[in-house]
């Protein structure tokens, strides 16, 4: 592994036999606090993930759902914990073929809960009610809120003006938190002390989830306690194609990280190992492959039982050798997104000296969701419905009862039949082109993963448009241009081009990695 730092950094890696990475300290802190009671990867996964809901609402919640990659045992399993949308809504509802971002309309059931109950039944060694401990304590004692959240929070403050609970909840007096200011959730507390004592279930089974379905009846929303009730997370099989000696995987459809497979597996095909990492022709092939990825996800991507298209079919050796033939080494193509680009998600990596590793990423997609917290209890909805495709013969198109596209992806990395590194980019359409970046740096030009997070990065939007980050080479740039790509560089380094955590295996330990685009940190013992 490479040990250079050519980047302007903040931050060292992390080594150490047990590791956690999160975007938020107190949160990686917890999931390490499991480690050393005796839990595994996965314990500490939960722990971090639930601690998270707390400490970072800006972009997770109890109304979030949730999806990982776990390795345990020798063996790689996929968690899709995202949930359907209410039964009850309909296309009719929404002429234009878009969901309002805010109000019960975009709500759908939440499935973040689930994933940390499931998760914990199927392979975590410690009690559940001990993996909430960290979440309540921080919720009902209060915590210091950290830079990147208490700036995210007063942005909340205006978006959510007209939500008289969430005014009540998130901006006590009138005023949200300063960074270092100490922040309680008492409610919020109330209702992880009842998710602990339920193992999850009074969420969708219970008190919880009658409270939910009766104020959605009060306000006019479309979830009733049956969608609830009814609610499981999808154990599925991670898809996956071969970058050089590796495997990197990513999970099927609802979310995006078919996208950032097929384009992998592209560059795979560019014999890329002879330019440089920052090299115009280099990132000109990274974007033409990722737009060509971003193509077969929006045809492809809707509820995993709606699927008109296989998504292994993209993925062959045939298909992949089609799609890099397309690329151009002289002209550009053009992106379209059909989806609303937003940033906030949360994302944690975990592994332990026992070779268990996890790749957990928790979202409201859009800040504090849809605005809608549910009266005394603390959990602010989701808006996922927003990711219904607006076009009424595509498969993801608004319907009830089925799973809308999601943006947030966790991927993993396996070696010669062993686990080598769970990782994640956050950040809406960014996550598949910050995968594709990462995944590029560190398996074709050899970066270590804090090298390869540090590094800038570029984002698409629609046409030729492509932003680059502070830290680009003038000379790729005017490259880029040379190209044909509307280069366009932005004011400041910030998570619009995503925040990322990641942890590789070294001999006989881990080196972890957290993005200084977050609060985020890597620990390890």
């Amino acid at each position: 592994m490479n040990m250079s730092f050519r980047y302007d950094s903040r931050r060292m890696p992390v080594m150490a036999r047990n590791m956690v990475a999160t975007g938020q300290p107190l949160a990686a802190q917890a999931g390490l606090d499991m480690l050393k009671r005796g839990g595994n990867a996965i314990d500490a996964a939960i722990a971090a993930a639930a601690t998270l809901t707390v400490v970072e609402p800006t972009a997770n919640g109890l109304g979030s759902d949730a999806f990982a990659q776990i390795w345990h045992q020798g063996e790689l399993h996929g968690l899709n914990a995202s949930g359907r949308s209410p039964r009850r809504l309909s296309r009719s509802s929404f002429p234009d073929g878009k969901v309002p971002q805010l109000g019960w309309d975009p709500v759908t059931v939440p499935g973040a809960v689930s994933a940390w109950s499931h998760l914990s039944r199927r392979f975590g060694l410690l009690p559940f009610s001990s993996l909430m401990e960290p979440a309540i304590a921080y919720a009902r004692e209060g915590f210091p809120v950290s830079p990147q959240a208490a700036a995210g929070w007063a942005r909340a403050a205006a978006r959510y003006r007209d939500f008289p609970e969430w005014q009540r909840v998130f901006a006590p007096e009138g005023r949200t938190p300063h960074a270092g200011d100490c922040f309680t959730n008492p409610d919020q507390a109330g209702t992880i002390e009842r998710i602990a004592a339920s193992n999850g279930n009074d969420f969708y089974h219970g008190e919880l989830a009658r409270r939910m379905a009766e104020i959605s009846a009060r306000d006019g929303g479309y979830l009733d306690f049956q969608d609830l009730d009814e609610h499981q997370p999808l154990e599925t099989t991670p898809l996956s194609v071969s970058i050089g000696d590796a495997e990197v995987h990513e999970l099927p459809p609802n979310g995006q990280g078919l996208a950032a497979l097929v384009a992998m597996g592209i560059l795979d095909r560019l014999d890329l190992n002879k330019e440089e990492p920052d090299h115009p022709l280099t990132l000109h092939l990274q974007m033409e492959a990722m737009k060509i990825g971003f193509e077969d996800a929006f045809r492809i991507i809707s509820d995993p039982d709606l699927l008109t298209e296989d998504p292994q079919s993209v993925l062959t050796a045939e298909a992949l050798e089609q799609r890099a033939a397309r690329i151009s080494r002289t002209d550009v193509i053009q992106t379209i997104f059909p989806w609303p680009q937003w940033n906030s998600t949360v994302y944690l990596a975990t592994a332990d000296e026992e070779g268990n590793a996890v790749s957990f990423i928790q979202s409201n997609f859009e800040g504090f969701g849809s605005g809608v917290v549910i009266d005394g209890t603390g959990i602010a909805m989701q808006n996922r419905g927003s990711g219904f495709h607006p076009d009424p013969d595509h498969p993801g198109t608004i319907a009830g009862g089925v799973r809308p596209f999601h943006t947030i992806i966790p991927g993993f990395v396996t070696r010669d039949g062993t686990a080598e590194m769970p990782f994640g980019i956050m950040g809406g359409p960014m996550q598949a082109q910050g995968h594709l970046q990462f995944i590029s740096r560190c398996l074709l030009s050899g970066q270590n993963p804090q090298e390869a997070m540090d590094a800038p990065r570029w984002r698409l939007f629609e046409g030729k448009r492509v932003e680059v980050e502070p830290g680009t080479n003038p000379a790729t740039i005017e490259g880029l241009s040379d190209l044909g790509h509307d280069v366009i560089m932005a004011d400041s380094r910030t998570v619009r081009f995503g925040g990322g955590q990641a942890i590789q295996r070294l001999d006989g330990a881990w080196i972890g990695a957290s993005d200084s685009r977050r609060d985020g940190q890597a620990v390890g013992f």
